[in-house]
């Protein structure tokens, strides 16, 4: 039977691409990936990292969010982190407890947004951070491997996770899950020069493979997320296969000047242009996992750089980094999304917001991305 037959008479409708990954994926999940297929089409959703969580400025705050201080709109994708559930930990690395997370995706679900799930995990050699990068952790935690047994502990805390997300009628709540982000870089312990690209193929393999088949977690889309690259060669040189991974992306931050340095905009372009190619012939979704430019000194970078360099491309979301406020002894307020219509870039994105390929919550909304 022909896919385009089969996925109508599944889903009542003809599908977009092939069928996500996951035959068993529930239906909220099949339903997503399909819709946002069509959604690419209309423009662009903006997400926030731990939108719901903290701000800038405040703290739990219920419904609060520096985007809705701004635009009085919601983020249509809310962006969170993993990192520490693997050792048992109530709050992830970020200091945002679970259980409070766990309540923040329900709420950014119920309105109709998006969820997508990074995790950071501890380097299995020695349990230091993520960034930790003494080699062997990948080739350590794979089956038989002297950390496996411990990896398989660290996945279950992850699944049982997953699984507790649920939406008002009890369904499990889609996720986007991005794990072993920017692997083409040196900066991770599953990063290009810790580990070989078979060794990183086998690693995301395994955890699909575990999630899906032994966890029975059928609540994901996965995201393969690389960091900026020069050709589509080096994006897929560890590629861990097509029946594994749902999205593909990458992540970009700006660090020059764009007052008097353009190459984020034409570097980021290019590398859209490649993604949504490859995108196309693999018939996957795309994205721009995390962008952003620190405290956004420059009064146009959002509809003058960072919209630019999407230009029409058919990109089904950004995530911008989060606002973290006061990190550490530092006396800037760490930001990636305006917190103040008076703050230079403020006027901006108002103006980012008003645009009309860039999709936020109640646009998202009205949708209906979980159903038929």
């Amino acid at each position: 039977m022909k896919k385009a037959v089969l996925c109508a008479l599944l889903l009542g409708t003809t599908c977009v691409g092939i069928a996500q990954q996951d035959k068993k994926a529930t239906k909220e999940t099949v339903h997503l990936y399909h819709n946002l297929f069509k959604l690419e089409k209309k423009g662009v959703m903006f997400g926030h990292q731990d939108a719901l969580a903290y701000g800038a400025t405040w703290k739990y705050q219920p419904g609060r969010s520096d985007v809705k201080d701004i635009t009085g709109d919601y983020p249509a994708v809310y962006g969170w982190e993993l990192g520490h559930l693997e050792q048992g930990a109530n709050v992830n690395l970020d200091t945002v407890p679970f259980d409070k997370m766990r309540g923040f995706i329900h709420d950014g679900y119920e309105r109709g947004g998006v969820i997508t799930i990074s995790w950071h995990g501890n380097n299995p050699i020695n349990n230091k951070s993520a960034w930790d990068v003494t080699p062997g952790g990948v080739k350590a935690v794979l089956p038989g491997g002297a950390k496996h047994d411990m990896f398989i502990g660290w996945l279950n805390h992850i699944a049982d996770f997953l699984l507790s997300l649920k939406g008002d009628k009890g369904e499990a709540i889609p996720v986007l899950f991005r794990p072993y982000h920017e692997l083409t870089g040196n900066w991770f312990w599953w990063g290009k020069n810790i580990c070989t690209p078979e060794e990183y193929k086998a690693l995301f393999r395994f955890t699909v493979h575990y999630l899906r088949d032994v966890r029975n977690v059928h609540n994901l889309l996965y995201v393969y997320n690389t960091s900026q690259f020069k050709t589509a060669s080096d994006f897929l040189e560890r590629y861990p296969g097509d029946d594994v991974v749902d999205v593909l992306s990458f992540d970009a931050y700006q660090s020059k000047n764009p007052a008097v340095d353009s190459s984020f905009t034409k570097d980021v372009h290019d590398n859209l242009v490649i993604l949504t190619s490859l995108a196309a012939q693999k018939h996957k979704l795309t994205a721009l996992a995390e962008v952003g430019y620190e405290n956004i000194p420059y009064a146009g970078w959002w509809t003058g750089v960072l919209l630019k360099a999407i230009d029409k491309l058919p990109v089904s979301y950004l995530l911008a980094w989060r606002n973290a406020g006061y990190i550490g002894n530092s006396t800037t307020l760490s930001h990636f999304v305006p917190y103040d219509k008076t703050q230079v870039s403020g006027a901006d994105f108002i103006r980012f917001y008003e645009a009309p390929n860039t999709l936020f919550e109640k646009e998202v909304a009205k949708e209906k991305l979980y159903a038929k």
